[in-house]
């Protein structure tokens, strides 16, 4: 990390150069996200770099819990008050351009055809009516993470590359006490956690459904293949006895804990799990599905300028923003985080594509999908309900999911009637 920061704070002076040479007055501009320990830390790296390469600009940081972030942001901003460049989740973008929070990114300092051409295609997402509104610095994609020292104690030697091995494996690590009661669990599940993603556009594409129409205004998952993927997923509880939805409350936390054989994540939890004493863990990609097909979610937290920015801050923040989306604030939030770079110049390096960890996350880019939500809490929210339905009062999966459907296509309906 010190070789990095010495790097980006020469790379950094000629930023500095470029933009705020003889700065005539000092200027400060505030920085939000929510709270997460790792991207505190990353942010913390590159406003110090920043900083030392534009001493007329100070940048504040501020961070949230993530449960009232949302809030805090839509009541700061039209207050005048808040950040001057916020951190979203790439979902959020429409709510957040429909209360004029943010505003288009200026085209002298980011062309769109220099983002299209340097960018994952996935950040097109961030694309209004030919304007970027947003730009991130890492992307994530799902894999699985599994405990090594649980594997070795069942005498299992790999991870799974399906989910016939998976499930297979899964019964191998689960334990229990006399009454039944799970001890460890052979995979972890929790739908508000980031099983929804996994369902939504891995499992059902991996039985044969298509989550959505390719503008993903239309919902298409409701079929006997959707209800197929939706079955297997809530039999690892209720059939298999592998896993439990409520154990230890989070599935991360049963993980971290040592308590759980294998746990689906993004690539942000590298981060916190490298932090995590005594806990012995590697990764793969996720297991393919029943005829051999592979797909993953991929997903990403961007950066906007906001409304509030104006004059002297707006400039500042522009900066700011040129700075934390370049290929080198990429390769601090990496080895930081542990997110993906959102560039592919900057993720394809050979180092990391074999790197044992980020490895298995930056293939599965290649195979992923990027759901455009119109309403991501509300769509999350379908799922969560259909799962719950059939634990709590025995709904079949196809009836469940045909109640999803509907609520969610009456969501999508609403948002593009505007």
């Amino acid at each position: 990390m010190k070789a990095i920061t010495t790097l980006a704070l020469c790379a950094s002076s000629a930023l500095g150069t470029l933009f705020a040479a003889g700065s005539a007055s000092a200027v400060e501009i505030e920085y939000w996200q929510y709270i997460f320990d790792a991207r505190i830390t990353a942010m913390d790296t590159l406003i110090a770099n920043f900083e030392a390469a534009n001493p007329g600009i100070t940048v504040k940081q501020s961070t949230f819990p993530y449960a009232d972030y949302r809030t805090k942001v839509a009541a700061a901003i039209p207050a005048g008050q808040g950040p001057d460049v916020v951190q979203l989740f790439y979902g959020w973008l429409n709510d957040y351009v429909a209360a004029d929070l943010i505003q288009p990114l200026p085209t002298d300092v980011f062309p769109v055809e220099r983002i299209e051409a340097e960018f994952f295609p996935m950040v097109q997402a961030m694309k209004i009516d030919g304007n970027y509104m947003a730009l991130p610095t890492a992307v994530r994609s799902l894999a699985l993470f599994y405990n090594t020292k649980l594997f070795a104690e069942a005498g299992i030697t790999a991870p799974p590359a399906t989910l016939d091995e998976m499930v297979s494996i899964a019964e191998k690590l689960t334990k229990k006490d006399g009454a039944g009661n799970i001890t460890v669990e052979g995979i972890t599940s929790g739908m508000t956690a980031q099983d929804h993603q996994w369902l939504r556009e891995v499992l059902f594409r991996q039985f044969g459904a298509v989550p959505y129409t390719d503008d993903y205004r239309t919902v298409t998952y409701n079929t006997p293949e959707g209800a197929a993927a939706l079955e297997f997923y809530t039999s690892l509880e209720q059939t298999m006895g592998v896993t439990s939805s409520t154990f230890m409350d989070e599935p991360q936390a049963a993980f971290k804990a040592g308590r759980a054989g294998m746990h689906i994540d993004g690539s942000f939890r590298i981060g916190a799990l490298k932090d995590t004493r005594g806990l012995e863990w590697a990764v793969a990609e996720l297991p393919a599905g029943p005829t051999g097909v592979q797909s993953n979610y991929a997903s990403y937290w961007v950066n906007a300028i906001t409304s509030k920015a104006t004059g002297e801050k707006y400039d500042a923040a522009v900066k700011f923003m040129d700075y934390i989306t370049s290929d080198e604030a990429m390769q601090v939030w990496l080895e930081t985080v542990g997110e993906l770079p959102a560039k592919p110049s900057a993720a394809l390096t050979d180092a990391n594509i074999a790197d044992p960890v980020y490895g298995p996350f930056i293939k599965g880019l290649g195979y992923s999908h990027a759901t455009i939500f119109a309403d991501e809490t509300g769509q999350r929210q379908v799922l969560v309900d259909a799962v719950s339905r059939i634990f709590l009062e025995n709904q079949s999966p196809a009836d469940a999911l045909a109640i999803a459907a509907a609520a969610e296509q009456t969501l999508l309906d609403a948002y593009y009637a505007k």
